[in-house]
């Protein structure tokens, strides 16, 4: 099966750059992916208000959280989870402080096993690396590939914003939940809450 959204990559001209920090990992075929920028783009196109801060390079919740001291509402964590029978793929979402046991929502789910999916898989579908993940990469699954199982708190309008890295981990983005819930629907994806 042929994806239509990918493109024949073809050796890139030399600019005296390396590109690492930008390049795909070189088994994955490049694909058109938006950063952050166009994300920023995307919100403003589609009246999404937003609230940007910028911040160290993080990897975990608990590294981010210093930085985030002024910020209300739910701040997100982001796991990317394959089935392990069917292959399906997931992002799951959940507010920060949330335990999140994946035998419990794998049963809630209706999946077999979750299981953490391969980075390569990770940056094909959602155009994001290693502690970028994030619900705002589902922009970049424009073939719906990838399900979000979302903490209810983030879309039930019990807090006011949301906040999550804006495609990369050098940044934390707030949005209102109502917000939020635009962007879910014109992403098109499925969603499960949990």
């Amino acid at each position: 099966k042929q994806d239509k959204n990918k493109k024949k990559s073809s050796p890139a001209p030399s600019s005296g750059s390396s590109g690492k920090e930008n390049s795909p990992p070189k088994s994955v075929t490049i694909t058109s992916h938006m950063g952050k920028q166009e994300l920023f783009s995307f919100f403003s196109d589609n009246g999404i208000n937003y609230d940007n801060i910028d911040h160290p390079e993080v990897f975990t919740v608990d590294a981010m959280m210093p930085y985030l001291t002024n910020i209300k509402g739910a701040i997100g964590k982001n796991l990317f989870l394959k089935d392990k029978k069917t292959k399906a793929l997931y992002l799951l979402t959940a507010n920060h402080d949330r335990e999140v046991k994946l035998n419990d929502v794998a049963k809630a789910v209706g999946a077999k096993e979750l299981r953490f999916a391969d980075t390569e898989l990770m940056y094909e579908k959602l155009g994001v690396r290693e502690g970028c993940v994030t619900p705002f990469a589902l922009v970049n699954d424009k073939a719906n590939d990838v399900t979000l199982l979302v903490d209810k708190l983030l879309v039930s309008g019990d807090v006011e914003t949301v906040s999550f890295h804006p495609l990369v981990n050098t940044a934390t983005t707030t949005i209102s939940s109502k917000d939020f819930n635009k962007f879910l629907y014109l992403t098109r994806h499925k969603v499960i809450q949990f």
